[in-house]
């Protein structure tokens, strides 16, 4: 039984590698749509202009709940999970104002409930801030994460 269990996963991988090899597998055309211009963008405006299509924003903390630690001992993963009460959410965007590229994650769900737990680098102290836009409408919440040197508390 393992030698069949080999030999299918040597066909696999050989099969994928020709396919590779031919140009048939390049990351545009396997991985999904994404906004470039928004996640090179060097601050928030331009970042949210380029994923929303707009930059005016309202703020509104009761319907955007932002759960994510006040203190993050590491800033490359810090979990963060978001949900919003908005009804027909078309798309929600995860910002970090200070790091080099703010975007860190734009997600489409197209009027779905609004439920996200991912985690996102954060490079230092800084605000993290959240833009949902429902109705056609960008609303905005704000959350600040602050970064520790090496789990030290500085």
């Amino acid at each position: 039984m393992k030698r069949r269990t080999v030999l299918k996963g040597t066909l696999g991988i050989s099969t994928a590698m020709i396919a590779a090899g031919a140009g048939f597998l390049l990351p545009q055309s396997v991985l999904a749509a994404w906004p470039r211009s928004a996640f090179t963008a060097q601050n928030v405006e331009d970042a949210v202009r380029n994923s929303m299509g707009s930059s005016s924003m309202s703020e509104d903390r009761t319907s955007i709940i932002i759960k994510a630690p006040v203190i993050a001992e590491n800033g490359a993963s810090v979990g963060i999970t978001v949900s919003s009460t908005l009804p027909k959410v078309d798309s929600l965007s995860i910002l970090v104002k200070k790091n080099p590229s703010p975007l860190a994650g734009n997600f489409v769900l197209n009027g779905a409930n609004a439920f996200i737990r991912t985690r996102i680098k954060v490079s230092k102290s800084s605000e993290v801030i959240v833009v949902a836009r429902s109705n056609g409408k960008l609303y905005t919440a704000k959350h600040v994460v602050k970064v520790t040197i090496g789990g030290c508390g500085g």
